[in-house]
């Protein structure tokens, strides 16, 4: 396919080589909202990014934008006391994450036939309708490893159709009922091996073209200040509250996704 040409889903979209002015409003608004999300919450930032910025963008360069900022941001929430415990119950749920995204059999970000903006339409409607639900996850027990394995080869094969890795490895994490600091420490792991495995598999891609300098300066500093602002309102918003909202937000996005990619293919 000529690296020029628009693939039929991506028509009427802006590129990432030569942003106007107003698609780079888009990226700040983006990354600062990303990065608020997750100051609140520690996490949320690839979702959110992704979900916005491929209103605007074709899925494969708003991912290749959203790497940078995700991988940053998650160096700090890397670091912990619990690193080695999480590596004793987690290396199966990491390495199926890594080896799902290298390898999954499913279309990639880079296809340009529509398949991507659905795949993330619909995990987000799926992931907004799980956290209002907020349905009470049994503890895996004595299966926490194959499961682990399963959710994170499932979680990887999403990454690489979608750019979005919360489904069904966030959930997974939910259910092992860890203590605070250590759900955060294994949150930013997953999501830093997520992020670089899905920038290898990127690399490959004729589509993933690295962003421009301009637009990855703005939403790397964007995502910097929507998480100091986001670690300053943490303490004043109601949990609940917030979270409802932001589910609310994931599902309406993945609708309006779907809504937008389907009204694509029926002008075909």
């Amino acid at each position: 396919m000529d690296a020029c040409a628009a693939p039929a889903d991506d028509a009427g979209m802006e590129h990432i080589d030569g942003l106007s002015a107003a698609a780079l409003a888009w990226v700040a608004v983006t990354f600062v909202a990303a990065g608020v999300v997750k100051g609140i919450s520690g996490m949320g930032l690839p979702t959110l990014a992704m979900a916005l910025l491929s209103l605007r963008l074709p899925a494969a360069q708003a991912a290749a934008l959203m790497l940078l900022p995700a991988l940053l941001t998650n160096v700090a929430q890397c670091l912990g006391a619990h690193g080695g415990e999480l590596l004793r119950r987690l290396w199966p749920l990491w390495t199926g994450l890594v080896l799902g995204t290298l390898f999954s059999p499913l279309p990639g970000l880079g296809t340009g036939n529509g398949t991507a903006r659905i795949a993330l339409g619909v995990v987000l409607v799926g992931y907004g309708l799980f956290g209002l639900a907020r349905p009470q996850l049994p503890q895996p027990g004595r299966h926490e490893r194959w499961l682990g394995a399963v959710a994170g080869l499932l979680g990887g094969v999403m990454s690489a159709a979608t750019g979005v890795f919360v489904m069904p490895m966030v959930p997974f994490l939910q259910s092992l009922q860890l203590r605070r600091a250590a759900l955060i420490q294994a949150l930013g792991i997953s999501f830093m091996l997520a992020s670089l495995s899905l920038a290898a598999r990127l690399g490959g891609l004729e589509a993933a073209a690295p962003p421009d300098v301009a637009a990855l300066g703005v939403a790397v500093a964007a995502a910097f200040a929507g998480m100091a602002l986001g670690a300053r309102w943490r303490e004043k918003l109601p949990a609940l509250v917030f979270q409802r909202a932001l589910y609310t937000v994931f599902l309406l996005l993945g609708l309006l996704m779907l809504r937008q990619a389907f009204s694509a293919i029926a002008r075909l």
